[in-house]
C-alpha cells in the first residue's frame, strides 16, 4: 500500500486559555516554517465543554475569558487569517510564557496595539453578536466529530486530538513528529496511543505551566473534574 501524500492544510482548533494547545501551536508553526503547510485557526471552548450544571454558558456572560478572547480572534480573522495567526501567537505567548493576563480586556487591547492592530477591535468584537456564531459553529464541529478538547486537528474530515506535549520540538524533530502525526491518517480505525503521566511528568507540566497558573483567574477543569497541579518547587 502506497502511503498518501503529506497534508498541505490543517484546521487547528484551539482555546486561547489552554496551555497544551498553545505548546502544540508552537510546534505546528515550526512545521509550517519548513513546509508549505497552511494552518487554518479554528475555535473550541473549554469553558463550554467543561461547564458545570447550573452555571451560565460563556456566551451569557458580559466577558468570559477564553470565549471573549476567541470573539476577538473571530473579528480579526474576518480581515484575514494572518491577523488571527499573529494574535494567537502573541496572546498565547503573553499568557503561557510571560504570565500576562491576556484574558483581561485592557491587556487584550495592549496586545493588539503591539501588533499594530486597532485596540478598538476588542470592544467591536464584544459588541458584535455574530462573533458568538463563529465560535458556536466551530465548537460544534469538534463535538459532532466526537472531540472533547484541544488541540484538535482536522485533515479534511479526519479528526485527531493532539499531539499533547509541553516541549514543542523544532528542526528535524518537529518534522519527525509531524510525520508521525500525519501517518495516523492511513489508519482510520487507530483510535488511541497514550503515555500515562508519572509524578515526574506532572512536575514538569507544572513547571512549564507556571506562568499560566499564576496569571489565570479560573480553575482548570477537564471533563467535569478539577485538574490539580502539584505545588510549585521553589528550591
Amino acid at each position: 500500500m502506497t502511503a498518501p501524500a503529506a497534508p498541505t492544510e490543517v484546521d487547528f482548533h484551539f482555546d486561547l486559555m489552554c496551555p497544551f494547545a498553545y505548546q502544540t501551536s508552537v510546534w505546528i508553526r515550526r512545521v509550517r516554517e519548513q513546509t508549505d503547510l497552511t494552518i487554518n485557526w479554528r475555535f473550541f471552548s473549554l469553558e463550554e465543554v467543561n461547564r458545570q450544571p447550573g452555571k451560565k454558558h460563556p456566551w451569557e456572560r458580559e466577558w468570559s475569558y477564553g470565549w471573549s478572547m476567541m470573539r476577538i480572534g473571530a473579528r480579526l480573522r474576518r480581515d484575514g487569517m494572518e491577523h488571527l495567526d499573529r494574535y494567537y501567537e502573541r496572546a498565547g505567548r503573553a499568557l503561557h510564557e510571560e504570565g500576562l493576563r491576556a484574558h483581561d480586556p485592557d491587556v487584550a487591547r495592549a496586545l493588539l496595539a503591539e501588533l499594530d492592530l486597532d485596540p478598538g477591535l476588542v470592544d467591536e468584537a464584544i459588541a458584535d453578536p455574530t462573533t458568538h456564531d463563529d465560535i458556536h459553529r466551530e465548537h460544534a464541529r469538534v463535538v459532532d466529530a466526537g472531540g472533547y478538547g484541544v488541540p484538535t486537528l482536522f485533515f479534511g474530515d479526519h479528526c485527531l486530538f493532539g499531539p499533547v506535549l509541553i516541549d514543542p520540538p523544532d528542526g528535524d524533530a518537529a518534522m519527525r513528529l509531524w510525520n508521525a502525526t500525519t501517518t495516523w491518517l492511513e489508519f482510520p480505525h487507530l483510535f488511541e496511543l497514550q503515555q500515562p503521566k508519572t509524578r515526574e511528568h506532572s512536575d514538569a507540566i507544572t513547571r512549564t505551566f507556571r506562568p499560566y497558573l499564576e496569571a489565570r483567574d479560573w480553575v482548570s477543569i477537564n471533563r467535569g473534574e478539577v485538574v490539580e497541579f502539584p505545588a510549585a518547587d521553589r528550591s
